[in-house]
């Protein structure tokens, strides 16, 4: 693995997936996974993680996800950092939190975007505020896929370099195949 790349453990998001990849696209297509089982969409659980994790690494993420049950959760209110970044807050966000935190605590050398965010909030990122691209254009854009019902049923270690982003490992959360209706 080459030095110019980074690891993130992440939920992946297939339902708002043909949004998030064209905005990839128009960004940075140097960005856009070939790898078909890579999900742009995602909310972000720890990033940075480790550049080579180890098989003992690996089977800490999988005991995480073992003993964390699989839900169901929302996308549905367009909103925006201060930043500029538009994202969806996932509804609950309490799970994604419980999981970031059970992950932090397993890898405490690795704290959530690299320790720069006082407080970090659960997101699917969108989109930034810049010309052409406002919170109305994107609730606009996302009109016929909002509110999205989503169920995070795994944990995906993605890798991010230009030219080769691809899934590295994935882990089910448990009861992950059992569907509550």
């Amino acid at each position: 693995m080459s030095g110019g790349g980074h690891s993130v453990l992440l939920v992946p998001v297939p339902e708002l997936e043909p949004f998030v990849r064209s905005r990839w696209e128009h960004y940075d297509p140097a960005l856009v996974s070939a790898d078909s089982a890579f999900t742009h969409a995602h909310i972000t659980l720890l990033a940075p993680y480790l550049p080579a994790p180890t098989y003992d690494d690996l089977s800490l993420v999988a005991a995480v996800a073992a003993r964390s049950p699989a839900f169901e959760f929302e996308l549905a209110e367009v909103a925006a950092f201060p930043d500029g970044i538009v994202h969806l807050r996932p509804e609950p966000a309490e799970p994604f939190a419980r999981l970031t935190a059970q992950l932090w605590e397993a890898f405490p050398q690795c704290p959530p975007y690299a320790g720069q965010l006082a407080d970090v909030e659960p997101h699917l990122t969108l989109d930034r505020i810049g010309p052409g691209v406002t919170l109305e254009s994107t609730r606009s854009a996302l009109a016929a896929v909002l509110p999205a019902a989503c169920r995070a049923d795994r944990i995906e270690l993605h890798w991010y370099e230009t030219g080769n982003c691809h899934v590295r490992e994935q882990w089910s959360l448990a009861g992950a195949n059992l569907r509550v209706c």
